[in-house]
């Protein structure tokens, strides 16, 4: 067996505590099918569900994407291992390199690891890295049973690379275009040799890449260490080290709807990987520092104990020029604002200025943001029989403290809007090196106090077999506590789920689902009481079917979502924070992922009707999505080669408010993947969106549109030891 195949089947198969289930996918036979372990069977202990319990019994949707998955799609980061799961919008804001925001069933995922939370706030850490994880899972639909306070639209929780009780490793080497260049290394192995209670494993990655964007580099490091202690038997500890610093650039540009979506007054377009920050101001550097701990132990036969502590702490030094945002529907073309503001117009002209129909002002943005977390998640696991029934019981307690900073100074316009035009930059024939001294930043800066959040939740969950019949019941209560400077908020909340599941014996499973979820909004209404934390529910009907005689799973279900406790738009004057605003999500989700002796075939499609209180549809999020995806590996005379295909197609988006409405057309995209596998070698090209469509994944009301990823390549070659 491959080293990747085994690292996928064991990924699904085995957590870092679960010796005997590790134990039973390192053994699995060569010719045995990958997929009837990794679709069918389930989730670690520290995955998306915090059970082994198969996905064909979980009553609820779980989509996963195992590391040999995405690495043949050529995925380079988390949102694009994303593009090929049903119900997520995995690049809603094109070209990104400030993070990975995917979205599910219409709303933000809540980034996880190993079943703890390891991001809050915005731009104050270093996205995760593809190669230090081995699967990818995402939990769709309200999860604060499990997880606590967090998104109605679920979470995305990716697995991390653990040490194994064998010698093994890789040595890796990647090259593309954009100047792409990326050398990385994985080892792992027994300590002291065969039998030794310790393992190791050495993960280490270097990339120097740019973009489609000229003058937006990355330089990244990572090195994530981890060891691994069999105290007992029973008893297993890992201690998993990851530290990553990373050089960059904002990728996002923020440049204007005309231009873009809509052509300028002359009939000619922007170029959409124009660079409207500056090369000697802009930067997006970011460092993290993150020690988890994962914990086993069984008592007996029927009672076990895990958990998961986790100390992380990441900075983000963030500095951006963008083409102002003068307001929704207005000009944000320098000539533009002119015709609003003559008096404006006439401080150019007495200066001896004109300007092309191209050229806007620009604002200067530092910030300054800091993150600090400390997290623990202990569960109690018993497995018993009452009467008829057997049941899976899970007991936890989580906690978590979360410090954020954020400092920053901004000039709105650059100077520009008071008459300063040194600042301003034709967006068509840009020309650099004109920015504020920073003096002018220092005396603009605002140091904001820095907010607390300590959560301290008690959930219980059972999972009920009864026959053929699969019941889930969990409740969980949370105390949450926010701090602000002087300002500090109280919220208790009380989440509840049920599930009910029947396993025909052909391998259909039709099943029902109820959900909770909450998230608190720290402020008062205008009357001064405390506004209460936003509410979910959610309803879910669908079924799994486990095909006869074919490796595999499907899945289809539809959800309907509503999210209470928001702001209402038809409030009385005076009172517009009172908390009356509703919002609906509903959709339908179909996944399937089959093996056909030599080819693996993916495919799924979904579609969505999501409104916000004010009836609007939700702003960049496509109404249908569909895509395939096939990987061949022969066998006989071929055995070795390897090739792989997809087609991935996204539909319009709207933006819309009462004064005007943006739609973003639809757009498809093709991939590839050609390779061969030899001894110990293994060579592959991944091309993605291989046609090098120009194209647009949504634009805003506020006037501003996202260019999607161009026609990316990339060569690699790994030794597998």
């Amino acid at each position: 067996m491959g080293y990747r195949t085994f690292a996928a089947a064991l990924a699904m198969s085995a957590s870092t505590g679960a010796l005997a289930v590790a134990q039973q996918a390192a053994t699995t036979e060569e010719g045995d099918s990958r997929q009837d372990t990794v679709i069918v069977t389930g989730t670690t202990a520290f995955g998306a569900t915090k059970s082994d319990t198969p996905i064909v019994e979980t009553a609820r949707t779980l989509s996963v994407e195992t590391a040999e998955m995405f690495i043949d799609k050529g995925a380079l980061n988390l949102a694009s291992a994303l593009t090929y799961v049903a119900g997520v919008t995995a690049e809603p804001y094109g070209l990104s390199t400030r993070g990975d925001f995917p979205q599910s069933r219409g709303l933000e995922l809540p980034r996880y690891r190993d079943s703890i939370q390891e991001l809050f706030g915005s731009y104050n850490s270093t996205r995760a890295d593809l190669y230090t994880v081995e699967q990818i899972e995402v939990l769709k639909g309200p999860a604060s049973v499990l997880y606590g306070q967090g998104s109605p639209g679920g979470i995305v929780n990716y697995v991390s690379k653990t040490p194994r009780d064998t010698f093994g490793g890789e040595l890796r080497a990647d090259v593309g275009n954009f100047d792409r260049y990326e050398v990385a290394g994985d080892v792992t192995g027994p300590i002291g040799g065969e039998g030794s209670p310790f393992s190791f494993r050495l993960v280490g990655l270097y990339r120097d890449t740019g973009t489609q964007i000229d003058q937006v580099d990355e330089e990244t490091k990572v090195f994530m260490p981890s060891l691994a202690w069999q105290a007992t038997p029973d008893t297993r500890f890992t201690l998993i080290g990851l530290v990553q610093d990373t050089d960059s650039d904002a990728a996002a540009q923020f440049i204007p709807v005309e231009g873009t979506l809509f052509p300028l007054a002359d009939g000619t377009y922007l170029d959409t990987d124009v660079y409207a920050g500056e090369p000697g101001f802009n930067r997006y550097n970011t460092e993290s520092q993150q020690v988890t701990l994962l914990g086993e132990h069984r008592i007996n036969d029927n009672l076990s104990l895990e958990g998961t502590a986790l100390w992380r702490s990441g900075e983000a030094d963030y500095h951006q020029a963008w083409a102002t945002f003068t307001g929704a529907g207005q000009s944000r073309y320098l000539n533009g604002i002119f015709a609003a503001q003559p008096a404006l117009a006439a401080a150019a002209a007495l200066q001896g200025l004109t300007f092309t129909d191209t050229t806007v002002p620009r604002t200067f943005y530092q910030g300054d943001n800091t993150f600090d977390q400390l997290a623990g998640d202990v569960r109690l696991r018993a497995s018993f029989v009452t009467g008829a029934l057997e049941h899976e019981l899970l007991a936890g307690v989580q906690y978590q403290d979360v410090e954020t900073d954020s400092d920053r100074a901004s000039l709105y316009g650059g100077g520009a809007l008071a008459g300063d035009f040194r600042y301003v930059l034709d967006l068509k024939n840009p020309v650099y090196g004109n920015y504020p001294d920073q003096s002018v930043f220092d005396a603009l800066l605002v140091d904001s106090p820095t907010q607390q959040t300590q959560d301290l939740g008690l959930y219980v969950s059972d999972q009920i077999a009864y026959d053929k019949w699969r019941f889930t019941a969990g409740i969980r209560f949370d105390s949450v506590e926010n701090e602000a400077g002087a300002v500090s908020q109280e919220d208790d909340a009380v989440s509840t789920s049920f599930g009910v599941l029947y396993r025909f014996d052909n391998g259909f499973s039709p099943y029902v689902s109820y959900a909770e979820s909450f998230e608190t909004v720290v402020g008062t209404t205008a009357q001064g009481d405390q506004l209460e934390p936003e509410e979910a529910r959610q309803y879910e009907v669908g079924f799994k079917y486990e095909p006869r005689g074919i490796p595999g799973l499907i899945t289809a279900a539809y959800y309907d979502i509503e999210i209470s406790n928001l702001p209402n738009p038809n409030a009385l004057l005076g009172n517009a924070a009172q908390q009356q605003g509703v919002s609906t999500l509903k959709g339908f989700e179909a996944e399937a992922r089959l093996q056909f002796d030599e080819i693996y075939f993916q495919a799924a499609a979904s579609t969505i009707d999501a409104q916000d209180p004010n009836g609007f549809q939700l702003a960049a999020i496509p109404e249908t999505q569909a895509s395939i995806w096939a990987t061949w590996r022969p066998d006989g005379a071929w055995d070795g080669f390897k090739a792989g295909a997809g087609i991935r197609y996204v539909g319009e988006t709207v933006s819309e408010n009462a004064a005007l409405s943006y739609t973003t057309p639809d757009y498809t995209l093709g991939d590839l993947m050609v390779g061969y596998e030899w001894d110990q070698w293994d060579f592959a090209v991944n091309a993605r969106n291989i046609t090098d469509e120009d194209y647009l994944t949504g634009c805003l009301t506020r006037g501003d549109c996202f260019p999607g990823l161009r026609r990316t390549v990339v060569a690699s070659l790994s030794y597998d030891f």
